[in-house]
């Protein structure tokens, strides 16, 4: 199979779904209502609620909810083959992701910029509240620690790539002031002014690369990266969101679009083959453990569903939507862009020698001697090796490096693009990470606050220092003592868990607000597919790799035994509240469609009763 036909069918796929499905949540599902004040113009504080332009709040929507799940996932998923890939990413970011993050979007801007957790309570009860967000909160630590991970490995030992990742703070700070403060609503100004720059900091990142003193200055081991960036984060979480976290995201954003448009159209002009076969592994591989159902689901992640991204549509997004109308575009649209990151980044992958890509996601002690080939291809991109380079960047990398090397004219920058595709895979993951922190900042606020009812919920610039400084110092401590083998596969069914739970609140809410219940069909069929793939999942988990590992304890070293005791732990604990989070779900459910509950009347829209700090 070419490669231009996969791209020319997801396009035409999300051009489609855009048109239509979309224009439907909108026009029937939602009925968005231009002329109705938001949050951020409610309750307006200068932090956390300001109204904010489309595009920059669609770039950093964009940036926050696109880290490492479309890159790394379908790399990794390409083990099964190209097909089941591809069409989990097709029928599963229409139909359920971008459904997922439209629904969940629209309900947080409706019920004054409430988190997730905020609004379970609000429908479901006490209980369910508080499951939520025990959940949330526990699954955004593992989130950051195990997205920081992939950054740590990306950045260390490379000047060019923290150089470049450094300039982009104190551009983004420079296009805030620019933007609010010395030339207001000039967004177009601050764009030029940011991108140039940022090209710039790329550009000379390369040459600067081979000079004494600027190596010194940029190369870093892995623990001064582990200590650096929970910093980077407190920091972005704790001052106000205009000033750093916003025009950053929105930079970074034009970084991230334009690097996968220029794939996109470097795949029109190279039309690579794809040498993968459709399907293989699909009882399970090398790379990837498990069947292609469930595992292909969850590997992909972010590229399809994901749960991460409910807390970003119930958390810093929606206390800067400035209408209404821009629900559609940022909610449901920016979830199609995300899913093309991913079907670039699987056809990218797919363009390399099937032998090739497994010699460089196995460790050389499984898979044997690498193929001759490999080591002309590392010749190729700068490197030594590339053998047993797992976790999928590598392999991205070699594959955008091979394509836009197919360009006339461009072959001799081959090594030049693979590693600008590195640095470019750090930047993607690292602007997820501050958004992230704000997020569960706010989730640790409404925990205290429901802890001591006699809080005011008044903003607090000590309240949002302190809380900001617990969660970074939480993700950053299993950051510093993780592993990808401990935290990533914990990230994987805890991730999913929760797009499962906002799907089952996204159910409720409809059958509660929209004019016809049948209308709930639109997140109740993807949540029955999450449920079924998630708990079959999170169960595999538990009885193929960490049971037999735990009852064989004396055969395994600590450092092996006792993550994988606490990984099974934590999983059944995410699996019980899930399970009473649905539950929940299905009495409120059945108490609507019984008629004891009128779904339009019974729950008036919600006055904000305290602001976040």
């Amino acid at each position: 199979m070419n490669s231009l036909t996969l791209l020319v069918i997801t396009l035409c796929f999300f051009a489609l779904a855009y048109r239509y499905y979309s224009a439907f949540l909108a026009a029937k599902v939602a009925v968005l209502d231009a002329s109705r004040p938001t949050p951020a113009h409610q309750f307006r504080d200068g932090r956390d609620y300001h109204p904010t332009n489309k595009f920059v709040l669609f770039g950093h929507h964009f940036a926050a909810i696109a880290g490492a799940g479309p890159l790394i996932g379908p790399v990794l998923a390409a083990q099964y083959g190209y097909l089941p890939g591809a069409l989990w990413i097709l029928v599963g970011s229409v139909f359920a992701g971008a459904v997922h993050d439209y629904i969940i979007l629209y309900a947080s801007v409706r019920n004054g910029g409430e988190s997730i957790s905020k609004i379970a309570h609000k429908y479901l009860g006490p209980t369910a509240g508080w499951c939520t967000g025990l959940a949330v909160l526990f699954i955004i630590v593992v989130a950051l620690a195990g997205l920081a991970l992939v950054v740590v490995n990306a950045l260390a030992e490379s000047s060019w790539a923290v150089f470049t990742i450094a300039c982009s703070i104190p551009i983004a700070f420079l296009m805030g002031q620019w933007m609010y403060k010395i030339r207001p609503g000039k967004v177009t100004e601050a764009s030029i002014i940011g991108v140039v720059l940022l090209l710039a900091g790329v550009i000379a990142g390369g040459p600067l690369s081979h000079v004494k003193w600027f190596v010194g200055a940029f190369t870093y081991p892995e623990y001064v990266l582990k200590l650096a960036l929970p910093m980077y984060g407190f920091i972005a979480a704790a001052l106000p969101v205009w000033m750093l976290l916003c025009p950053r995201d929105y930079l970074s954003s034009y970084m991230k679009i334009g690097t996968v448009a220029l794939l996109a159209i470097g795949i029109l002009v190279v039309r690579p083959a794809i040498n993968f076969p459709a399907t293989a592994n699909l009882g399970g591989g090398p790379i990837i453990p498990g069947p292609v159902w469930p595992y292909v689901c969850l590997t992909i992640a972010c590229g399809a569903i994901s749960g991460f991204h409910a807390l970003i549509g119930s958390g810093t997004t929606p206390k800067m939507i400035n209408s209404e109308n821009d629900i559609r575009p940022i909610g449901y649209g920016a979830m199609l862009v995300e899913a093309f990151v991913g079907m670039m980044a699987l056809i990218a992958a797919c363009t390399l020698q099937f032998q090739d890509y497994l010699a460089i996601n196995i460790k050389p002690e499984i898979f044997g001697a690498a193929p001759a080939h490999l080591a002309e291809l590392a010749r190729q991109v700068g490197e030594k090796n590339l053998a047993g380079r797992t976790g999928g960047s590598v392999t991205l990398a070699v594959g955008m490096a091979q394509v836009f090397g197919a360009i006339p004219g461009m072959k001799t920058l081959i090594p030049y693009w693979y590693h600008f595709a590195i640095m470019f895979e750090a930047l993607f993951i690292l602007t997820t990470i501050d958004t992230g922190t704000r997020v569960a900042r706010f989730i640790l606020h409404e925990i205290v606050r429901g802890l001591h009812r006699q809080h005011t919920g008044k903003s607090s610039i000590p309240a949002a220092i302190l809380t900001s400084a617990l969660v970074s110092f939480f993700w950053g401590y299993l950051l510093w003592g993780g592993s990808v083998q401990t935290i990533w596969p914990m990230f994987g069914v805890a991730n999913q868990l929760l797009a499962t739970i906002a799907l089952a609140i996204g159910t409720t809410y409809i059958l509660l607000k929209s004019a016809k219940r049948s209308y709930a069909l639109v997140t109740f069929l993807p949540f029955l597919f999450m449920v079924a793939t998630v708990l079959t999942a999170g169960v595999k988990n538990i009885v193929n790799i960490y049971l037999p590992i735990i009852l064989h304890w004396d055969a395994y070293p600590n450092d092996k035994a006792i993550p994988t005791a606490v990984n099974a732990g934590l999983t059944t604990v995410m699996i019980g509240l899930t399970v009473v989070i649905i539950l929940a779900c299905v009495v409120k459910w059945l108490s609507i469609l019984s008629g004891e509950q009128d779904s339009l009347e019974a729950e008036p829209e919600p006055e904000r009763d305290a602001v976040y700090v």
